[in-house]
């Protein structure tokens, strides 16, 4: 099945893909591969989710803002490339969670990116490497900043 055909069958919202807020591009192709710039938790109505995972947000507030990052990805990635059937498999993903000192559970929340991009591509070509870390703080305060690098059809 077509990610495009996924997106619907799993009744996804995509938000509008977000515009750059300083100098650089939110997708850059190089070869076959392209390269997404730091995404936040956006969402449809245009707000982000922000705060602090393992003070203001639990693990599941947490969760939810990785899984709505992976959202804000899907839509740059049909807004530059015209469709998420051009991409063949996910590559990488570098998930940046802005976390109180004492929390260690950045890979569970990066999962909801994961899983996203598995419930998407499928399985084998949704799911590739991967680094969850905590950082702090994130630019306007968000609660997620995710990377990521997708293999393109050919």
């Amino acid at each position: 099945m077509s990610a495009e055909s996924r997106i619907l069958e799993l009744q996804l919202v995509l938000p509008s893909a977000p515009r750059p807020v300083a100098v650089y591009r939110p997708l850059v192709i190089f070869g076959s591969a392209a390269y997404v710039s730091g995404h936040g938790p956006l969402r449809a109505d245009g707000t982000l989710i922000q705060g602090v995972v393992g003070a203001d947000l639990d693990l599941d507030a947490g969760y939810d803002a990785a899984r709505q990052v992976g959202l804000a990805i899907l839509a740059t990635l049909r807004d530059q490339l015209g469709s998420l059937d051009k991409v063949a498999r996910v590559i990488k993903i570098l998930g940046m969670v802005n976390s109180a000192p004492d929390f260690y559970d950045h890979p569970k929340v990066i999962n909801g990116c994961s899983e996203l991009f598995a419930a998407v591509w499928g399985r084998e070509a949704g799911i590739g490497a991967r680094s969850a870390v905590g950082m702090g703080p994130l630019p306007g305060n968000i609660a997620v900043e995710i990377e990521a690098i997708f293999e393109l059809t050919s």
